[in-house]
């Protein structure tokens, strides 16, 4: 059976060549985008900032409503169509987004990292992306072989198709699906599907393309064991992460080593991180992002 790891784990990002946190303090954060630097609000610096001062080409100045809303604020002039850049082999649009976010999530990274070392080895893995959103995960799995990416925005998935194009892999083996997640993965139980690995990355409240409600604390314990009926004991990982919710990565933990308890492997928990760009001391702070529970099987 599925070993639980009681103590929570932290999976930290470094910054790369063309994304790096900079600094962070007093509910906001400093990254940089390749040439462009933005400030957006995070709740969890609440350390005091590094840097007296931050030069930044644009801000974005959340609402009164802690759920969300808020808009941006621009000091110095940005591509309002988007930027590239890339992650390895894989490019994408950066992009001033509407919902705080710029076209990528690069906590993400070393999860992207984690995934393929554990598909090392396995012929033609066939994968999952649940909230897809962009991409650039799905394309980094596509490199072992096929990917079902599955998203309900419709412009989401086409923004995937388009980092796809730019990346060069339009030809790679990925189903662009818009489609509601937890239909999705329902009716793959009911063809008797199965995967090599799953990654989801649920909402903490969304809308399905035929206005299906999700709720997280609701909508997640069914999701979560649907997936679990697509994979077996010959499969290499599931990674679920969680954004903005009070909830702690143990609930995760103990919901998957109940509905995996059949299978062999190890289920641990923690929190995502993204480490700040080094100060001239060699050191650089942990900003938490998300909470994470994953099941990994390396055979």
């Amino acid at each position: 059976m599925a070993t639980l790891s009681a103590e929570p784990l932290i999976l930290a990002g470094d910054g790369w060549a063309d994304y790096g946190l900079v600094d962070s303090g007093h509910g906001r954060k400093l990254e940089r985008y390749g040439a462009y630097r933005f400030i957006r609000p995070e709740p969890q610096a609440m350390w005091t900032p590094r840097q007296a001062q931050w030069d930044a080409h644009g801000e974005f100045v959340p609402g009164s409503d802690e759920d969300g809303g808020g808009r941006w604020q621009f000091g110095k002039p940005v591509p309002r169509d988007g930027w590239p850049l890339a992650w390895n082999e894989v490019a994408f649009t950066a992009q001033c987004t509407p919902f705080r976010h710029l076209g990528f999530f690069p906590d993400m990274a070393p999860v992207w990292d984690w995934m393929r070392t554990m598909l090392a080895g396995v012929a033609d893995a066939e994968t999952l992306n649940l909230f897809g959103y962009t991409g650039v995960g799905t394309l980094a799995l596509s490199a072992h072989g096929r990917v079902t990416h599955v998203d309900a925005s419709k412009k989401s998935v086409a923004q995937a198709r388009e980092n796809a194009a730019l990346s060069g892999m339009a030809d790679r083996p990925v189903r662009w699906l818009v489609d509601d997640a937890a239909k999705f993965a329902a009716r793959e139980v009911r063809r008797e599907k199965r995967y090599d690995g799953i990654i989801l990355d649920p909402p903490k409240f969304g809308r399905g393309p035929d206005g299906e409600v999700w709720r997280l604390e609701e909508h997640l314990p069914g999701l979560l064991a649907d997936c679990r009926r697509l994979v077996d004991a010959e499969s290499r990982f599931l990674f679920l992460t969680v954004y903005a919710v009070r909830m702690s990565s143990l609930a995760l933990a103990g919901l998957m080593a109940e509905l995996f308890a059949e299978l062999p492997g190890t289920i641990e928990h923690g929190d995502l991180a993204v480490r700040e760009d080094a100060m001239p001391d060699g050191t650089g702070r942990l900003l938490p992002t998300a909470i994470f529970a994953r099941w990994s099987n390396p055979r």
